[in-house]
């Protein structure tokens, strides 16, 4: 695995800004370093087992066994300034939901899919991809992976907790984000992010602050903490009618803390 001192950079990109085009500057499997401290890495291919996982999933998203619900960012406003067609979007959540900023008592949520019969199958292939993730974060991070299991223990009700290290899943198809910083999700954590993509280009994540843009590898994961720098994805293009690209993401909220003295 190469490692990968990350630098930042001048840059005048802004929240809310749309992410163009743009040419991968790491394919290879990476551990990011940054003031000497490791904080993500990529790998463009997983382990089988968890790449069987992954594919498992990956198929009950697209069926109609899993519930959705559709996504704004696939506007067509936003699509042709993009210089594409439009494409369908929607995401579906596991676990634990962010609290409501507006309510002065607000109890905790978790997704409804956890309900649905025919889901049963996507959420246990989720479930069992993101232990085997944990595994390869204790593998190429112990430190991070120490650190996440002591702020989960800390900061989220063991009723909230989807893992040992996270809170929440969300699965998201065609969404190429605009910039913008994950501010909700606890602090210190790091994301898991799958990726898989059948007949499709795009879907890279651009770092404005080292002008990193990771590769977007069918099978690929990358481990990385999205409250820490503003991000965005470059267009999701397909180039069949039934092409498309998917993120399986694993993450924990912050704000849950307040149902620690429920337990």
């Amino acid at each position: 695995m190469i490692e990968l001192e990350l630098k930042k950079k001048e840059h005048s990109i802004k929240m809310g800004d749309i992410c163009g085009e743009m040419e991968s500057t790491i394919t290879e499997d990476t551990l990011f370093i940054e003031n000497g401290e490791p904080i993500g890495f990529y790998l463009r291919q997983t382990p089988k087992k968890l790449t069987m996982l992954v594919d498992v999933a990956n198929n009950e998203l697209n069926s109609p066994r899993v519930p959705k619900v559709k996504m704004d960012r696939g506007t067509r406003k936003m699509n042709l300034s993009r210089g594409i067609n439009h494409v369908q979007q929607y995401s579906t959540s596991l676990g634990a939901c962010m609290p409501r900023a507006h309510m002065r008592r607000d109890y905790g949520r978790t997704s409804q899919v956890h309900s649905v019969a025919s889901a049963k199958t996507f959420i246990k292939a989720m479930l069992l991809a993101c232990a085997e993730g944990e595994k390869l974060l204790k593998e190429y991070m112990p430190e991070q992976y120490e650190k996440q299991l002591k702020l989960m223990q800390e900061n989220v009700p063991n009723k909230y907790q989807l893992s040992n290290l996270f809170s929440s899943s969300i699965s998201n198809f065609n969404i190429a984000a605009p910039y913008h910083q994950d501010r909700g999700n606890l602090k210190g954590c790091v994301n898991l992010i799958f990726s898989k993509k059948e007949n499709a280009r795009g879907g890279k994540l651009h770092i404005p602050d080292y002008d990193a843009v990771v590769d977007n590898k069918d099978g690929s994961l990358l481990v990385y903490p999205a409250w820490r720098n503003m991000h965005g994805v470059t267009p999701i293009v397909p180039i069949t009618e039934n092409g498309y690209r998917n993120s399986l993401v694993f993450y924990s909220i912050n704000g849950l803390q307040k149902f620690m003295e429920d337990e």
